[in-house]
């Protein structure tokens, strides 16, 4: 398994991870370990993608980010 490779399976594996636990409700909703879990997974499988030269993974993967960062930053305004 080269670097490539680990980059991106361990960002597959957080997004995974953040599905399942939400899914089976171990997170509430708004939770921010979900959004984290999220914004770390996708940033590191779009580089993975970066670094494969896959733009339609680095289209999806770069939004999936940009999205959980966005819905990080909610938590925190809702919370004041």
């Amino acid at each position: 398994m080269n670097y490539t490779d680990i980059i991106s399976t361990v960002g597959v594996f957080l997004i995974l991870l953040a599905f399942f636990l939400h899914t089976f409700k171990y997170l509430p909703d708004n939770c921010k370990l979900y959004f984290i879990l999220n914004l770390i997974g996708g940033a590191f499988a779009c580089y993975g993608s970066v670094l494969l030269g896959s733009w339609p993974f680095i289209v999806l993967e770069g939004t999936w980010s940009v999205v959980a960062l966005v819905g990080l930053i909610k938590t925190f305004i809702e919370r004041r």
